[in-house]
């Protein structure tokens, strides 16, 4: 009788665990990294969520993450896809910096995605106007002439070109950008509707940066507010992609789905480093 209790208990146990298992976690990194600069981050999930498996990807790593964006939101799409396949229960999904934006667009392309969580990390959601980190990539360019290269055939096979918008030169950017106004459904396509409804599957968006980044540019991107042509900020929800729910970011707050957390005192090339906001204010969304 006791070996029956035990086995019982055992059994118990087992099936507890699997309840409250936590899910999977897909991160993709920022621009110009690669896998190694989200390796703190996958360690605190792994010590604070024993047993949580990670998938940290190292696809277009360093000078590669500079490829055209809607290239690479493919190849993740279908990394997504065989990672939903092998977790139809649902994971998780973190992407810091470029890699924010380009996991939100993985998620619109891929209707049949699994993720629960969405963790935008100061990303550049509505777009970047700023030269802060320029320089690294292209020494000679400041953000009033940057149109002048972003705004090309040639500017447009460039991750960075892909998501520049310029408040002073709307029209080129409408007219040459042929990633963010799109995924933004700031131009209709074919796809718009899926685009909104992909995020809408999504049981929580959670939308983190802060006044301290100094490379989004306006820092506000990562909530998806922006400058206006006087290059005054339009906080997210007096923007038309909120008030029009163009995306699907009304009905997700009306839900209750959607959070905006900004964090003072954290540069830019911090945030996946830092501790204090892993611990703060991502692990809680890994629940």
């Amino acid at each position: 009788m006791t070996k029956i209790c035990e086995i019982l208990l055992i059994v118990k146990l087992f099936l507890i665990n699997l309840i409250f298992a936590h899910k999977p976690v897909v991160l993709i990194h920022g621009i110009l990294t690669g896998a190694e600069s989200m390796v703190i981050i996958e360690e605190e999930i792994i010590r604070h969520h024993p047993g949580t498996i990670v998938y940290n990807t190292n696809r277009f790593g360093g000078w590669s993450s500079l490829e055209n964006s809607w290239h690479q939101v493919m190849e993740f799409s279908n990394d997504l896809r065989k990672i939903c396949e092998l977790h139809p229960d649902g994971v998780h999904l973190l992407g810091y910096s470029q890699g924010g934006l380009l996991s939100r667009a993985v998620l619109q392309i891929t209707p049949d995605h699994c993720v629960e969580h969405f963790i935008s990390l100061s990303s550049p959601q509505a777009g970047q106007f700023g030269s802060a980190f320029l320089h690294l990539i292209f020494p000679t360019l400041v953000s009033n002439t940057a149109y002048e290269l972003f705004y090309t055939y040639v500017g447009q096979h460039t991750s960075v070109g892909n998501y520049w918008n310029d408040p002073h030169h709307q029209d080129l950017y409408h007219q040459y950008s042929i990633f963010l106004p799109y995924v933004n459904n700031e131009l209709q396509s074919s796809n718009s509707t899926q685009f909104r409804d992909s995020l809408l599957k999504l049981k929580k968006m959670i939308l983190i940066g802060g006044p301290n980044d100094g490379v989004i540019t306006p820092w506000e991107s990562s909530h998806f507010g922006y400058f206006n042509e006087n290059d005054e900020i339009v906080p997210y929800k007096k923007r038309e992609i909120y008030t029009e729910d163009r995306i699907g970011l009304k009905t997700l707050d009306e839900k209750g789905k959607l959070k905006i957390i900004t964090v003072p005192n954290v540069p830019h090339y911090q945030w996946h480093l830092n501790i204090d906001v892993i611990n703060k204010v991502i692990l809680p969304y890994l629940d």
